[in-house]
């Protein structure tokens, strides 16, 4: 038998026991995982962190019953979604506003889909200050956005216990929500394109839970040369459907052909639908659009900011290929910033000018204007 300090004696087999349920526990990035999956449902979860603990839910999807179980909560939105609801913004990036409706008010607040149904919402009050743990707003809103959910969250500081079977996490700090995950390789298989010719397609899985990303490799690039690239954002409705409304799917198009007459190259194909938001916040965001808002507007009354991707995963994934020099096919200087910033050596940038109609050359436009897009 082995004594511990513990004071605690186990036998050699109970403690090998022990030591490997201990191995089925959670890890912090797993429980992580899990909050975003119960945010999605409209579960709460709890955050702990040193302001104490806090219950968090998604506004968009809390319903009137559990909203009506979170006494002392307050609405968490970010400074974007605040100026254009025109409420105090005391915590820099988020706003915390006492709650004066209920769940269709709290939805109203998130939802800019329901602005003009609902224009009149205030007066608000606004909270400043250390009470009410505005930390854990902050991290909550971040969770919202890793959900694809709107950036907005109820959040309801706990004196007690916290109600039994919710999902309960350390509130990730700044440095961890902002860390991207590590990669690996799930598969890769030989796939013929019909545009690009022969290829392989390569599924890299994070381990964060987070959306998988692809690469398909045309033909046989030379891992010694800069290699034609392009970091391409997933757009269901521009690859898939045809859309007018952007130039992704003939982007897309131009790159494989491309690729295929150059004898080889890299399409990154990164599962960052609407600059980042997901496909429903990018619908809502068309719904703006329609209503005379550009591109930007529209992201910025939806609680986002201009673009939410994260292209040190382009980076990540090049290095994983065992790829350290591009020519780049891209008219955004952010993916050439950022490639270079994390160790690949961008050689050339390629400019990619196709598929501009008559219904997104304002789209297109706004991007040069605001967002630095080289035309």
């Amino acid at each position: 038998m082995f004594h511990f300090p513990t004071k605690t004696l186990y036998t050699f087999p109970e403690f090998c026991l022990r030591d490997t349920r201990m191995s089925l526990v959670p890890t912090p990035l797993e429980l992580r995982a899990r909050a975003r999956a119960d945010l999605r449902l409209g579960l709460p979860v709890v955050l702990d962190g040193p302001e104490g603990a806090a219950l968090v839910i998604s506004a968009e999807l809390v319903s009137a019953a559990r909203l009506a179980a979170m006494p002392g909560a307050y609405l968490a939105i970010t400074a974007r979604r605040a100026e254009t609801l025109k409420a105090r913004c005391y915590d820099g990036d988020i706003a915390r506003i006492a709650l004066t409706g209920g769940a269709d008010w709290v939805g109203a607040m998130a939802d800019p889909a329901r602005d003009l149904n609902a224009p009149m919402k205030g007066p608000f009050s606004s909270l400043r200050g250390p009470e009410g743990a505005p930390g854990l707003a902050r991290a909550g809103i971040w969770l919202a956005k890793e959900a694809r959910l709107l950036p907005a969250v109820v959040v309801a500081p706990l004196t007690g216990e916290a109600p039994a079977g919710l999902t309960r996490i350390k509130a990730p700090t700044a440095p961890e929500l902002t860390a991207p995950p590590s990669y690996g390789e799930a598969i890769s298989a030989r796939l013929p394109m019909h545009l690009a010719g022969a290829g392989r397609l390569h599924v890299f899985r994070p381990d964060d839970g987070g959306e998988e990303h692809y690469v398909a490799e045309v033909g046989r690039p030379d891992r010694d040369a800069a290699v034609l690239t392009r970091l391409h954002s997933a757009c269901f409705t521009g690859d898939v459907l045809g859309s007018l409304k952007c130039d992704c799917g003939p982007q897309l198009h131009a790159a494989l052909a491309a690729m295929k007459a150059a004898g080889g190259g890299i399409l990154l194909y990164l599962n960052q639908e609407g600059r980042g938001i997901g496909l429903a916040n990018k619908m809502r965001a068309y719904s703006l659009q329609d209503q005379g808002f550009d591109t930007v507007e529209a992201n910025h009354r939806l609680g986002f900011e201009d673009d939410e991707r994260d292209f040190r995963i382009g980076a990540a994934l090049l290095a994983k290929m065992g790829i350290g020099k591009v020519r780049l096919m891209t008219n955004n200087p952010a993916k050439l910033a950022m490639l270079a910033e994390h160790g690949i050596e961008v050689v050339e940038r390629v400019p990619l000018h196709v598929g501009e109609t008559d219904q997104n050359r304002a789209y297109l436009a706004t991007k040069a204007a605001k967002s630095g897009h080289l035309r």
